[in-house]
Formats: C-alpha cells, sequence, structure tokens
C-alpha cells in the first residue's frame, strides 16, 4: 500500500467514525445503540414510536409527530439505587449536538419551556419509561438528573434531538465528507504528477 494511499484510507476511517461516536450533549452513539452519559452513570436510550413506526428503534431522531416511547435502561447498578428525573423542553438554545449541561444556565424559567416532566424516581428494575405525544414538530432537548448513591452530588445530562424533522444521518453525511476530501485530495496528486511530467 502506498503512502498516498495510506492516507486516503486513514482519512476516510477518520471522518467515518466521527458520525458514529457522538450524537450530541449527553448521548454517544456506540454502534446501534444510544448511550446516555450521567456523570459516571450510563443508561441505555431507546425510543419507539407504534403508532407509525411499529417496532422500529430511534435515538436521536423521531420521524413523526404522536406518541413516543423513550425507555433509559440503567447500565451502572447504582442508578437503580437514586432518583433519576427526566425533563423535555423546546430547544430554544441552538446549540444542536453541541449542548452541554452547563448551557442550561443561560434559561431563565425552565418550567416555561417544559413540555414534560418525570419526578425523581427510584427505578429497582433498572428501567424507567416515558410516554409522551408529541403535539409539534421541532427541536429538543432531553434532560437527565441523578443524584449519588453516597453523597449530595447531582449529575446532569443533556441531549438534543428532534421530531419531525428531516435529518441527514450522521454516517451518511460522514461518509459523504469523506468522498469529497478523498476526491480533492485525489485530484490534488493527479494534478502534481502532470506538472512533474510536463
Amino acid at each position: 500500500m502506498t503512502r498516498c494511499t495510506r492516507k486516503i484510507v486513514l482519512i476516510i476511517a477518520i471522518l467515518g467514525g466521527v458520525g458514529q461516536a457522538f450524537a450530541g450533549g449527553g448521548m454517544i452513539l456506540s454502534k446501534d445503540a444510544c448511550i446516555v452519559t450521567i456523570g459516571f452513570y450510563t443508561a441505555h436510550f431507546t425510543g419507539y414510536q407504534p403508532q407509525t413506526s411499529g417496532n422500529t428503534e430511534f435515538c436521536g431522531a423521531f420521524p413523526d409527530e404522536g406518541e413516543t416511547i423513550m425507555v433509559l435502561d440503567y447500565l451502572h447498578a447504582s442508578l437503580s439505587e437514586v432518583p433519576v428525573d427526566f425533563r423535555i423542553i423546546h430547544d430554544v438554545l441552538g446549540k444542536g449536538d453541541f449542548i452541554q449541561p452547563e448551557d442550561l444556565d443561560a434559561i431563565e424559567d425552565m418550567d416555561a419551556l417544559t413540555i414534560f416532566y418525570q419526578p425523581p424516581l427510584i427505578k429497582a428494575n433498572a428501567t424507567m419509561n416515558i410516554n409522551y405525544v408529541f403535539e409539534s414538530k421541532g427541536d429538543y432537548i432531553g434532560i437527565v438528573t441523578a443524584g449519588h448513591p453516597s453523597n449530595d452530588n447531582i449529575y446532569i445530562s443533556v441531549f438534543p434531538f428532534t421530531v419531525g424533522v428531516m435529518q441527514i444521518p450522521w454516517p451518511q453525511l460522514s461518509l459523504l465528507a469523506a468522498i469529497v476530501i478523498v476526491g480533492a485530495y485525489v485530484r490534488r496528486m493527479m494534478m502534481t504528477g502532470k506538472n512533474k511530467e510536463a
């Protein structure tokens, strides 16, 4: 494998991996799973829209309005021993995939933006089910808050998601970017070779 070919393969691998790694905020895409990070805790996030999509699983983008079921399966044992709450708000911050918990400090009236709130619950079965009917398309932020089992620390996870909004999936976008970059690189190398021959 030539040095040029190795560079091309490396670029494709890096760009292809970026889209798979992060969905934004506290949600990480790992192969086919969505993982929510809440401080040192982790939970598997799965979303369903049974009325319009049957058993199809969704992560950061729900295709339709209407009944939506969100399931948090705790992957960290002690998460089932502490109160966990779940909130959905309209995204007025516009940070998209780059939102962080500290960005919520800019919101003056959280209750005014909240469309759903599940007060803190201890789920000994390590699963929290949220059932909500989205009445409008748009951008939303999920907020999960959990305590620590032995001190007063509070951990917050924020993750953006959309409802009824067409988006180009990250893997396809990454592949398209990789093709454009590799194409430009190959063209440049070919032009350099022609100039040397002349």
